[in-house]
């Protein structure tokens, strides 16, 4: 049954184009109408691309935000580290240093 109305469907828009009524024609099932306006943005058109590019920055935000997180936790992690290597080599100076002065 369904594979008829899809066949039918392709066929109702095609009479309809041939009889000069397709723009119009509501009876057709599935029946998109085309861009009224083609190559012009009209209101609604901009406003609901304005609202899809908000959600879209808002989900690249997220992105960047994860991202700058983990580079500031790695880099943490490895300034730690760097941090307790230069300060064993202090230590080790200053030990040094002392026992020199204490012999």
């Amino acid at each position: 049954r369904a594979l008829v109305q899809n066949k039918l469907a392709g066929i109702c828009e095609d009479m309809c184009k041939e009889v000069g009524a397709y723009p119009k024609c509501a009876q057709c099932p599935d029946f998109v109408a085309p861009d009224s306006t083609p190559g012009v943005m009209t209101w609604d058109e901009l406003l609901e691309h304005m609202d899809n590019l908000v959600s879209w920055g808002q989900g690249e935000l997220k992105v960047w935000h994860k991202t700058a997180s983990a580079l500031q936790t790695s880099k943490a992690e490895q300034g730690e580290a760097a941090c307790t290597s230069n300060d064993l080599k202090h230590r080790a100076q200053l030990q040094n240093k002392l026992a020199g002065i204490c012999e």
